[in-house]
């Protein structure tokens, strides 16, 4: 399994060269250097378009011309992936070509860039980085990070020790997949008023209070800046924040998970 040292160990690597982290989407693949001292990039983001199709030796050739923005950067590279990863193989491809499907990720990146190059689901690499510079920093016990979007990803960390591919969005709620009610999406898609949003979010939440009794849920996304107008209407047990990393989360991640999962 992989995992990270404790929340409150700081992670270090070389200040003359730092790690990478690349974030990537279905639309766009970002990248950047992250000082792992300090939670935060080295350098600006470099954004580049998603091609398409999106297969692995497209998305290959993207990661050869983002590093090429970061000379200075000779770390290793960490990758996140929208799908479950399990020892660098994609085995899910729900937002990216199907030719991902049984990829050996971690090899095809490596040999592309000739870099130590590790991959992470998404969702697991925002939650590490939550948990470690984050809303959760500092906190012990079994932390719950979700992010509600398009669907709802999720992270179980526990003591700092990621629990990878809790696909908690896919829980069966009341015969419904949890995030076809419960993400953001489906409040924009059915005009949700924040009161009815958060009658979704209580059951989704209470539900998941049942099944894992966490220390704390982060909740990320972009509805997170919005936290205000949703959170105050839930009643749980458990207390639940706003993450604060944002889009940054998954960079950053990525990048601590690449360092401290490397061979």
């Amino acid at each position: 399994m992989p995992t990270t040292s404790p929340a409150s160990a700081p992670a270090s690597t070389p200040a003359s060269s730092p790690p990478c982290g690349i974030d990537f989407g279905g639309s766009g693949i970002k990248a950047a250097p992250v000082d792992l001292d300090a939670g935060e990039f080295a350098a600006d983001r470099v954004r580049i378009a998603t091609p398409q199709p999106s297969t692995p030796d497209a998305v290959a050739r993207v990661l050869v011309e983002l590093l090429g923005h970061f000379p200075d950067a000779e770390g290793p590279v960490g990758v996140t992936v929208p799908g479950v990863v399990r020892h660098g193989v994609v085995h899910s491809a729900a937002n990216i070509d199907r030719s991902w499907l049984g990829a050996d990720a971690d090899r095809i990146f490596t040999d592309a860039t000739g870099r130590d190059v590790h991959v992470v689901n998404d969702a697991d690499a925002a939650g590490l980085a939550e948990v470690r510079y984050g809303a959760a920093r500092g906190r012990g016990g079994l932390v719950l990070v979700t992010t509600l979007g398009t669907g709802i990803g999720s992270a179980l960390v526990h003591d700092g020790v990621l629990v990878p591919n809790a696909e908690l969005g896919h829980l069966e709620i009341d015969g419904h997949d949890a995030e076809k009610r419960a993400a953001n999406s489906a409040r924009e898609d059915h005009n949700l008023s924040w009161e009815q949003w958060a009658e979704r979010l209580q059951v989704y939440y209470r539900t998941l209070e049942k099944l894992f009794s966490p220390d704390l849920f982060v909740v990320g996304g972009g509805v997170s800046k919005k936290a205000d107008q949703f959170l105050p209407l839930l009643d749980l047990d458990t207390e639940i924040v706003p993450a604060t990393l944002r889009n940054q989360a998954g960079i950053i991640g990525a990048a601590l998970y690449a360092c401290e999962n490397g061979a």
